[in-house]
């Protein structure tokens, strides 16, 4: 009787193979599949069947490790993946701070080589010309304290003008650049409220709609202004091709905010004006565990900090001014803490950056700068709000190797965040323009 299935099934294979060779498998007997499976497994590539072995597997353990005790689902997932291609030869992709330099870095001087950017001539008008000649022109005096918060917005501009992507043929720019400083308004006598700043505004692109050929042709989508002052929101709001297609430049990048696209905006670090850079203190000479220091009447989470660690002798939190200098928190804390206050963003984090002090960032929503080319995860701890009361927790069960890995990513992306008044490879204006060049194919909103 096994005989004669067998050989029935032998001649229904026959059948079934003429008219579908996929069909075989849904008849032969389980050992005949188990042979066939077997065959195709040993004709595979070598390279395939050693990916389980114990070097490959002990790579991915010790690269794991390093970054964490508690694997999240999708980096687990994403783990799984690479096996099926080999990791970068350069940087380990799990070492990094980047996503994927090779990537990244490609591209990079990719967008070195082709990016053009048009500057609206109103960025060297004549400064009696007009009353509002200074809200377009360079600021005379970058580093002046005064700036303090606002400093990005004006560096920015200053390295455009001093760099190799600005285009005088608009005809082959990627980008428009609108000069109008929104701190300057701010501060300007005739131009100081919200109102005055978003009619402003919107009468100047009236106007260069008017006068060039290039908004119009593109609804505005491949224009964009720089701004660090949160007004900056506003000024976009009495103008639907500002508000909508316009790229802002933005330190006050938040999801939750509205006239922010995070697809469509940029989100700028805000970065206090300095001279120099900083010799970081190593670890060992970073005897404080927690530093931090501000205003707590704008921002329930501090209030809420201050209340359970204020008294802590591990924690160095302040309400307003500390009792010892300011950069000396930084330079001597092994964590400084980034708490929201007013807005997601504060000059604190690109501080703590500044003085190698791991930034802690306490602030939902925040769409943090470069965050598509740089894992913040890798070089910062960031931590819900709603999980400020087991701050101290978090923060010591961080192991010594967690921490110095941390340490040093922190050291290698330092660059990103600076400016310069020429700018220098991969400093804050080019990581910036490198965010523009990846926006270079977004099409406009039609208004109906």
């Amino acid at each position: 009787m096994l005989l004669c299935t067998i050989l029935g099934r032998v001649r229904l294979l026959r059948v079934f193979y003429r008219t579908n060779r996929y069909a075989c498998f849904l008849i032969l007997p389980p050992f005949a599949v188990l042979l066939i499976t077997s065959s195709m497994i040993l004709s595979l590539p070598p390279e395939i069947l050693l990916l389980n072995s114990p070097a490959s597997t002990h790579e991915i353990t010790n690269t794991t490790r390093v970054f964490g005790l508690n694997i999240r689902g999708d980096l687990k997932e994403s783990l799984e993946d690479s096996v099926s291609s080999p990791p970068p030869l350069e940087i380990k992709t799990m070492a990094s701070p980047y996503h994927n330099w090779e990537l990244f870095n490609a591209d990079y001087h990719e967008m070195l080589k082709r990016l053009r950017i048009f500057v609206y001539p109103d960025v060297s008008m004549n400064n009696e010309s007009s009353p509002f000649a200074r809200v377009f022109l360079p600021h005379p005096n970058p580093l002046d304290p005064k700036i303090g918060n606002y400093f990005s917005e004006h560096a920015f501009k200053l390295a455009l003008l001093q760099s190799s992507l600005v285009t005088r043929r608009p005809e082959e720019a990627h980008f428009f650049f609108m000069p109008f400083s929104i701190n300057v308004m701010r501060n300007h006598h005739r131009l100081h409220s919200e109102l005055s700043i978003s009619n402003f505004v919107a009468n100047y692109v009236s106007r260069i709609s008017s006068e060039f050929e290039f908004w119009n042709a593109s609804g505005g989508a491949d224009h964009f202004f720089v701004c660090c002052h949160s007004v900056g929101r506003e000024a976009a709001s009495k103008h639907f091709g500002v508000r909508n297609n316009a790229i802002q430049i933005t330190c006050s990048s938040s999801y939750f905010q509205r006239l922010y696209t995070a697809h469509k905006d940029i989100a700028l670090p805000q970065v206090w004006p300095r001279l120099r850079d900083q010799v970081l203190n190593p670890p060992n000479r970073r005897t404080k565990l927690v530093f931090f220091a501000g205003r707590v009447q704008n921002s329930d989470i501090r209030q809420e900090l201050l209340s359970l660690w204020e008294n802590d002798t591990s924690f160095s939190i302040f309400s307003g001014h500390p009792s010892f200098p300011y950069e000396e928190g930084f330079r001597t804390s092994k964590y400084c803490l980034h708490v929201k206050g007013y807005e997601v963003n504060t000059a604190r984090l690109v501080d703590a950056i500044h003085y190698g002090c791991i930034p802690v960032l306490i602030s939902n929503y925040y769409d943090l700068p470069f965050a598509n080319i740089l894992d913040w995860s890798r070089f910062s701890i960031i931590v819900n709000q709603r999980d400020v009361a087991f701050l101290k927790n978090i923060l010591t069960t961080v192991s010594e190797e967690t921490y110095l890995n941390l340490y040093r990513n922190l050291g290698m992306i330092r660059k990103h965040f600076r400016w310069h008044a020429v700018p220098m490879s991969y400093d804050a204006f080019h990581m910036t323009a490198y965010q523009l060049w990846l926006r270079r194919g977004l099409r406009r909103v039609v208004a109906l």
